[in-house]
């Protein structure tokens, strides 16, 4: 089995207007980084997912964690699972953007059709997947940072993101800086977890170790999508080996779309996070 994680840019782009980069990253079961970097554009990431989940000819069990909307089937307003985030996971100041089929940037629903046709299918994580799967859900990084205690964010996000408002900006960098790269220190404790996971085991995750966090806005977006695409792959992991022992299923009691979808979001929890 494998476990692709995807920070998928939501805006497809245009030929005049190339998308943004969107991450990647594929783990094994024991946490090793078989392979990472970006693409740009959901043809090129469809791709890159193919091409990493395929040997010899032969497509492989496969399990995609994407970081955006896969199913919306209401035509306004913001669906359940959206609203569950804040609800659970609010107090960390964790909050989901609303997606409808007003948007005009639903990169994820085309990256789904891409994959199905692929012979990969959206599952809601309420059921174990059987070893010959190939199947997607949706996640969000965020609920997994807060949502594993071992990482110890106990109290709120850590902002790594967008800059803090009210803050001179050479100033906000630098604390932005300073945050990513305690969360790169901080997701090293997945080493010994189970399921496990290593970066330094690729040259390219192994510079999020090696490197500090760079200051300017465009270079620390891409080392951003590089280190959420590890954390979305070791969501899948954490799914495939453990189930709802340690994920909650947000917005399983949400209508499906017509095509019979579930519009969920797998999203680890902390005891104390998890919805009745």
């Amino acid at each position: 089995m494998l476990f692709v994680g995807v920070d998928l840019a939501w805006a497809e782009g245009s030929a005049t207007r190339p998308a943004n980069e969107t991450g990647l990253c594929v783990i094994d079961p024991a946490g090793r980084v078989l392979d990472a970097g970006w693409e740009r554009g959901v043809e090129a990431v469809a791709s890159w997912i193919l091409r990493a989940t395929t040997t010899g000819g032969e497509p492989q069990a496969a399990v995609v964690a994407i970081d955006a909307p896969l199913v919306v089937p209401n035509a306004t307003g913001m669906r359940e699972s959206e609203k569950q985030v804040g609800r659970a996971y609010g107090r960390w100041k964790v909050a989901a953007n609303a997606s409808n089929q007003a948007l005009k940037w639903l990169g994820g629903v085309t990256l789904r059709d891409r994959l199905e046709g692929a012979g990969f299918r959206v599952v809601s994580g309420m059921a174990d997947p059987a070893p010959v799967d190939r199947v997607m859900f949706e996640c969000y990084p965020y609920t997994t940072i807060v949502g594993i205690e071992e990482l110890g964010y106990d109290d709120e996000r850590p902002r790594y993101k967008r800059l803090p408002k009210g803050v001179a900006p050479a100033l906000a960098r630098a604390d932005r800086a300073v945050a990513t790269d305690e969360l790169v220190r901080r997701l090293r404790r997945l080493e010994t977890l189970d399921p496990p996971l290593l970066l330094g085991s690729h040259p390219l995750t192994k510079t999020l170790i090696d490197e500090p966090a760079p200051l300017p806005g465009p270079a620390h977006k891409h080392r951003e999508d590089l280190i959420d695409a590890a954390i979305c792959a070791w969501t899948a992991s954490l799914w495939f080996r453990h189930g709802e022992a340690r994920v909650q299923i947000l917005g399983r009691d949400d209508p499906q779309d017509p095509a019979g979808r579930p519009a969920t979001i797998v999203a680890p929890t902390r005891e104390s996070q998890r919805l009745p």
